[in-house]
């Protein structure tokens, strides 16, 4: 197979991995910069250029779109569905992911477990907006965050209400969540591929932090996943309509909760927590599926 994997830079750990692991399968891979790309929309012959040249055709497209390059990324993407190249991703299911609000509220339709989250627009409202998440300790979020950047934990109500306020002062969009004690500052990355939860791991929070993200000083460790958990994480892949995803859960009283569906998860946590080849079975992934979409005489319909 001739496979593109859009990633801003090679050296990135798994970007290496990936086409570490599609060479070995004898597959053909080509790391292309996803804002170097630059389409024409055309009814008959919608095309990607790159550095100057039309992009050939691909069987299939990695997208590992950093979250700063969203919008772009995803456009780049949208292009390559035009075009009727199987995506191992779609463009709507990472935009969808994307969006923190949007992502809970969908999870929420489909009845899974999550933080009690607020969300409002006026200063008047955060009082109640306070109460409505069980009061302090809260967790306060930017919608935009990105590895842990953008959460504060407030401790009092009256901290809460300084922290919401600085940043409806800056127009900044946030959420308000309720803080899951019990956590006790881990959280547990499910990592999904199509339908299955092929590897899990706990992520520790370092000594008087209480984010578990690995970039933050989170520690890494091997983690054997409940039933409900494990039913948690591909539901809530499958309702970001994401073929690869890392569901980050936390363990409340009440059963697992949601934190976050990540749909460009890094690898070198996960692997070397694990020990196990995710960048293979990724690829294997693309294999089985991929083949069947070239076999169609049709390319498959783009969403969104």
């Amino acid at each position: 197979m001739h496979i593109a994997l859009l990633s801003r830079n090679r050296n990135l750990y798994s970007t290496r991995r990936l086409v570490e692991a599609a060479e070995q399968r004898g597959h053909k891979v080509r790391v292309i910069d996803t804002l170097r790309c630059y389409m024409s929309i055309a009814a008959h012959h919608p095309s990607i250029h790159y550095k100057g040249e039309e992009i050939e055709r691909f069987d299939a497209v990695i997208p590992r779109i950093g979250a700063s390059v969203t919008f772009y990324g995803c456009a780049v993407l949208r292009q390559f569905e035009m075009m009727g190249t199987y995506v191992l991703n779609d463009s709507v299911a990472i935009t969808r992911s994307r969006d923190k609000l949007r992502s809970l509220q969908l999870l929420s339709r489909k009845g899974l477990g999550l933080p009690i989250t607020g969300f409002a627009h006026s200063p008047d409202d955060i009082p109640d907006l306070i109460t409505m998440v069980k009061g302090a300790p809260l967790v306060i979020k930017l919608l935009e965050g990105t590895q842990g950047i953008g959460v504060v934990l407030a401790e009092t109500n009256q901290a809460a209400e300084s922290v919401i306020q600085a940043f409806m002062g800056m127009k900044a969009n946030i959420m308000v969540q309720e803080y899951i004690k019990e956590a006790r500052g881990a959280d547990i990355r499910c990592f999904v591929i199509g339908d299955k939860v092929v590897a899990s791991m706990k992520r520790q929070a370092a000594e008087g932090e209480f984010r578990s993200n690995l970039h933050r000083g989170g520690t890494a460790s091997l983690i054997r996943i409940t039933p409900e958990e494990r039913s948690t994480a591909i539901r809530a892949a499958k309702a970001m309509g994401l073929r690869v995803a890392g569901v980050d859960l936390l363990r409340a009283n009440h059963g697992p909760v949601i934190m976050e569906v990540n749909s460009s998860p890094g690898l070198q946590g996960i692997e070397t927590a694990t020990g196990k080849d995710i960048a293979g079975l990724i690829i294997e992934h693309i294999e089985k599926n991929a083949s069947s979409t070239r076999k169609t005489k049709a390319p498959p319909k783009p969403k969104g």
